[in-house]
């Protein structure tokens, strides 16, 4: 069932799939936590590999797109794209916003669902709901509630690592002709979510709180965890497993949870967003 609420904002939850979305994601070598993380081997195939996988189940998209740096060091993502069969689409280094606007432009992306290369465990049902959110709720732009960029207060949270967000073209580009932020232009979308008056935002959050687990991979500990959860689930051949799977394997080896429990909140999201909001309500001016 779709529900509403009275503010700008809005709070969905269904079981439907829009259709046409593209779905883009952002993948380098240059990881300083964990170098070479993407194509680091995980049962049998490169990271990368696995989160395109997951991505490719979700009913409904058109095209899937890997938007990677034109460096030299990246050349190993393009060339895996190229024996995979995966589009993809080289732009700037250090403004991922230009690199995601210069991607769905190329390959006229919209609506346009970002998914990031660490998360090799995102749910494709998760993201078809959350594109049947964006598509009739009529937001300019929706999330899954997790610790990032998507978490309304107060909010039932997905676990760290099924991070996915669904944004229109013209709000992508609107972004991008007017965000000046060093953070903004890094981060993609915290232009979008700081101007409610402007765009109309959503999220997809969880039946129960499980914003405590971390499934993403930014550092070795990480690494650790998600590969026992996939030599748990993961059989050649067989379809993509949910999130429903991996909270059994968590529930199972409570164990698992402990190995990267000190990374939560590492990367300060929440402190991201809120000096962003804190400096546009002083009136400050990027450079």
């Amino acid at each position: 069932m779709v529900g509403r609420t009275d503010r700008r904002d809005g709070i969905f939850s269904s079981s439907l799939t829009a259709m046409g979305a593209t779905a883009i994601i952002q993948a380098r070598m240059g990881s300083t936590r964990l170098p070479g993380k993407v194509l680091k081997p995980l049962v049998g195939h490169p990271l990368l590999w696995h989160v395109v996988q997951q991505v490719r189940a979700t009913q409904g998209l058109a095209e899937i797109v890997v938007a990677t740096p034109d460096t030299p060091a990246d050349d190993a993502i393009r060339a895996f794209c190229a024996r995979e069969g995966v589009a993809v689409f080289s732009g700037d280094e250090d403004d991922v916003l230009d690199r995601y606007y210069q991607a769905a432009r190329s390959f006229a992306a919209d609506p346009v669902v970002r998914v990031t290369s660490d998360c090799p465990l995102v749910d494709p049902a998760l993201i078809g709901r959350l594109l049947t959110l964006f598509e009739e709720g009529g937001y300019d732009y929706a999330s899954l509630a997790v610790g990032g960029p998507g978490e309304p207060s107060g909010a039932n949270g997905y676990p760290d690592g099924m991070d996915v967000e669904c944004f229109s073209f013209a709000a992508l580009e609107q972004a991008w002709s007017e965000a000046s932020e060093p953070a903004d232009r890094e981060h993609v979308t915290p232009y979008l979510l700081r101007d409610r008056q402007a765009f109309r935002c959503g999220w997809l959050v969880a039946e129960q709180d499980w914003s405590g687990i971390r499934v993403t991979v930014d550092e070795p500990e990480d690494f650790v965890v998600v590969e026992h959860v996939y030599e748990a689930l993961y059989r050649e051949g067989e379809p993509p497993f949910s999130l429903e799977d991996i909270l059994r394997v968590l529930a199972r080896r409570p164990d698992l949870a402990e190995i990267n429990r000190g990374l939560m909140g590492k990367e300060k999201y929440r402190d991201l967003w809120g000096q962003l909001a804190d400096r546009d309500e002083q009136g400050e001016k990027g450079p």
